[in-house]
């Protein structure tokens, strides 16, 4: 009779625990600043556009965050593919120093803008260290850790960047209230000020943090040595062109449903609250200090079911195998935010429909995480991966621009434009369920060299 397997995490020692807790940081804040711009945009164009027409102020302020939000992506995007490339050709954890430091400095200038152009400047900056972040952190993970071991503790990096989205959340919340008290005049610059802050993990890293044994291996080999972080290499062997391009298609319809769609939940609740608080004689700084408040709740209800969403993935994906999990989680993730955007106008709505569609949404990400670093071998494990996370935001970048103009144009003579685009573009999901049928099984097998 087989003796029952330890628990996985038996199977980590100290530094295994030290990679992953740095990695998990450096997503974290990453994920920290993401989230404080889909919280602080529109309050942003706002202040930054100076709409003179309040009948046209709430489409036009909609529109200019997704313009924000695509001018974000193609940064992100244009980064991914960058610093996937130096992830290993440098190594993963030099990478990760550089994009850290980028992704904190250019979030902390954003507070200093003064019309829409410099605030989409910096915010296109910050894009290009947050897109190469995701990759070395999940090759440098994937790497270190036992095979047993690696899928949980990748779902495990992933659902821990709830917590940046959770402390982002209650950021907004936290200055909502100190605007609703009158002590400062805006939301959003002392937000972005705030994520200056993760520049201090990089000296963390810098001092103490070491290459993966393969990764030193492989960048030591001169056969394979030229070939380290090479898209010739990755197109050229039809192997990993095919596998490049699946991930693409899989990694294209989570990011355009995730930024396109779910993440405008917060924008969708701000219209809805504006409006009722408004028609309730509610003075404007009341109306900004509690509309805040309810955004930073929807985000903390996004990010409560987007934390088990993302672990339960990687128990799911263990037990049924990648692609049967991915199949489960584009068809929830479809249904969830189709009935968000079609019936939330209440108040405990935001307790019930939005944890689940995070639940959904959210966890194809720990999907990613698991499974593009399964796809490649070590010399092309961080540009393979990010290539398939990160090339789909060009693309997926037009999401936030295409959900702009549904709102400024096709739906702006409806009582609420936004939810309309949102109902219209949340079809995105099922595109994944496409690519699903040339998607390799790679359940239960060894990373390869």
């Amino acid at each position: 009779m087989n003796q029952p397997l330890t628990p996985w995490y038996r199977e980590l020692n100290r530094y295994h625990w030290f990679v992953l807790i740095v990695a998990a940081l450096g997503w974290m804040f990453d994920c920290l600043d993401q989230q404080l711009f889909i919280l602080a945009r529109q309050p942003a164009m706002q202040d930054l556009l100076r709409v003179a027409d309040p009948a046209a102020s709430k489409a036009i302020v909609d529109a200019y965050a997704g313009y924000a939000t695509s001018i974000f992506l193609i940064g992100w995007a244009s980064g991914g593919l960058l610093f996937g490339v130096l992830g290993d050709r440098i190594g993963r954890a030099k990478t990760m120093v550089i994009t850290i430091l980028l992704y904190s400095l250019f979030t902390g200038l954003s507070a200093l803008s003064v019309s829409f152009w410099d605030f989409a400047c910096y915010r296109f900056l910050t894009g290009l260290g947050v897109g190469g972040e995701f990759a070395v952190g999940v090759a440098l993970v994937a790497e270190v850790m036992p095979d047993r071991a690696r899928p949980y503790a990748l779902s495990l990096l992933q659902a821990l960047s709830a917590f940046g989205n959770v402390t982002a959340a209650l950021l907004n919340m936290a200055m909502g209230g100190l605007v609703h008290a009158g002590l400062v005049g805006s939301v959003w610059r002392p937000l972005f000020v705030v994520g200056a802050i993760p520049a201090l993990l990089a000296l963390l890293i810098r001092r103490r943090l070491r290459e993966p044994e393969r990764w030193e291996h492989v960048s030591h080999e001169t056969s394979v040595a030229r070939e380290l972080g090479s898209y010739r290499a990755l197109f050229g062997d039809p192997r990993w062109r095919r596998r490049a391009l699946v991930g693409l298609g899989l990694a294209f319809s989570g990011v355009v449903g995730l930024w396109a769609v779910g993440f405008f939940t917060m924008d969708l609740v701000g219209n809805v609250l504006t409006a009722r608080f408004m028609a309730g004689g509610l003075p404007p700084h009341e109306v900004v200090g509690r509309v805040a408040f309810w955004k930073g709740i929807t985000s903390l209800m996004i990010n409560l079911g987007a934390f088990f969403g993302m672990f339960g993935f990687g128990v799911l994906t263990q037990r049924i195998g990648r692609r049967a999990a991915f199949a489960i989680a584009f068809t929830a993730a479809f249904f969830s935010t189709a009935a968000v955007f079609a019936f939330l106008s209440e108040f405990w709505q935001i307790f019930v429909l939005v944890p689940i569609m995070g639940f959904c949404q959210l966890s194809l990400f720990a999907g990613y995480a698991i499974y593009f670093p399964e796809l490649f071998p070590t010399y092309l494990r961080s540009t393979g991966t990010s290539f398939c996370y990160n090339v789909g935001r060009f693309v997926a970048a037009a999401g936030p621009t295409m959900l702009g103009l549904l709102t400024s144009q096709v739906y702006v003579h409806t009582a609420e434009p936004l939810r309309w685009a949102g109902l219209t573009m949340c079809s995105i999901f099922l595109l994944g369920l496409l690519m699903l049928p040339f998607a390799p099984e790679t359940k239960d097998q060894p990373l390869l060299d």
